[in-house]
């Protein structure tokens, strides 16, 4: 995206996701899963400032797109890897893929804990879209940290080294 328009999405989505992502470190820090959670609030954090910083962090428009969606998709597939199952209740079987949100999952009741895993295991998946959403985001953005570290280094290796005369 070239123009107004560009630097106006990207100076929304950098906002959103740097106030996004100090929330999300701010609210979960006594969460039950703070690694997880501190590594999603320092994501989004570092993509808000990309973001906003485009004098500071060039980033090239294809290469962005590219990685940005490729992340995105890839990372939200590789996700599903992860797996939890809860047992709860008199008797709810709970198993849920996804990672770092669970946006895939399948339940199933029982008189016994057998009987409940057994029938989670027979019923479909059902997909919750605004995890999928959030994990779509949340993988992009890492993506797009990527093209943004990459820039720096190549910056970086371009800049000459002083040298010291003897």
């Amino acid at each position: 995206m070239r123009g107004r328009a560009g630097a106006a999405v990207r100076g929304v989505l950098g906002a959103v996701s740097l106030v996004g992502g100090l929330t999300w470190i701010l609210l979960n820090l006594a969460a039950p899963r703070p690694v997880t959670d501190m590594i999603v609030g320092l994501v989004l954090t570092a993509g808000g400032l990309v973001l906003l910083m485009p004098h500071r962090v060039p980033l090239p428009g294809r290469a962005t797109a590219a990685a940005t969606l490729v992340a995105g998709v890839g990372g939200t597939l590789a996700g599903l890897v992860a797996q939890g199952a809860q047992l709860g209740g008199m008797w709810v079987y709970l198993v849920t893929r996804g990672w770092p949100s669970a946006w895939l999952s399948r339940a199933g009741l029982g008189g016994d804990p057998a009987t409940a895993r057994q029938v989670a295991e027979q019923s479909g998946w059902q997909v919750d879209v605004v995890n999928l959403a959030a994990d779509l985001y949340f993988w992009a953005v890492a993506g797009l940290l990527v093209v943004a570290a990459a820039g720096v280094a190549r910056r970086a290796a371009r800049i000459p080294q002083a040298t010291l005369q003897p």
